[in-house]
């Protein structure tokens, strides 16, 4: 019952969870409308429903707003289940990347941040750092299952497989913009699993 009744500490320290998802999700939203060199402080605050010293208080500046949600998002891990084959590992895989590349948010936010980042060297090495980091772990994961299954040699490089599995993808969907064909997936899937065993 004592726990129960202490009080949270009152002042700047406390960070309501629900504000900061709020600002999370406006920053995503206004990036999606008007790109990372229009976005403002003001337009996030207002799309939040939140005052501009909200943001202020856990962010010091609209670089380091952006640096850290996107890296944040750029790290989220996509589930990766274990089928029991590399083949049935690497369609599930790529079904969900697409699902996720050709989400509205995601469709417009990477291509300006990516642009951003070739224009803003602190930008351009922290989503390198997210993405290399991420990628770095889904090749450990698919490609060690694979090796361990006797699949994939043991010399298979795990990071040049993962570039060549969502290269094509992210070409296809945030590139050149061409929506993927029905049979794309394991045609992609049947061509990388040849050039890796090959």
């Amino acid at each position: 019952m004592l726990a129960e009744s202490r009080r949270a500490p009152a002042g700047a320290a406390v960070l309501r969870g629900d504000i900061t998802e709020a600002i999370q999700a406006a920053v995503v939203e206004e990036l999606a409308q008007v790109g990372y060199g229009r976005l403002s402080i003001e337009a996030v605050a207002r799309r939040a429903g939140v005052a501009k010293t909200a943001v202020y208080r856990r962010w010091g500046s609209k670089l380091e707003m952006v640096l850290e949600i996107v890296s944040g998002l750029a790290s989220q891990k996509l589930p990766l289940p274990d089928t029991g084959t590399l083949q049935g590992d690497l369609v599930i895989f790529l079904q969900i990347l697409t699902r996720a590349l050709r989400h509205p948010l995601a469709s417009q936010v990477i291509p300006d941040l990516l642009a951003e980042a070739a224009r803003n060297p602190q930008i351009g090495e922290k989503l390198q750092h997210a993405l290399r980091a991420n990628q770095h772990e889904i090749g450990a994961l698919i490609i060690g299952r694979a090796v361990e299954r006797g699949e994939l040699p043991a010399s298979t490089d795990p990071d040049v497989a993962v570039d060549l599995i969502v290269g094509p993808v992210y070409w296809h969907l945030a590139v050149t913009r061409n929506p993927v064909p029905a049979d794309y997936v394991p045609r992609l899937v049947s061509a990388v699993i040849a050039g890796l065993s090959g």
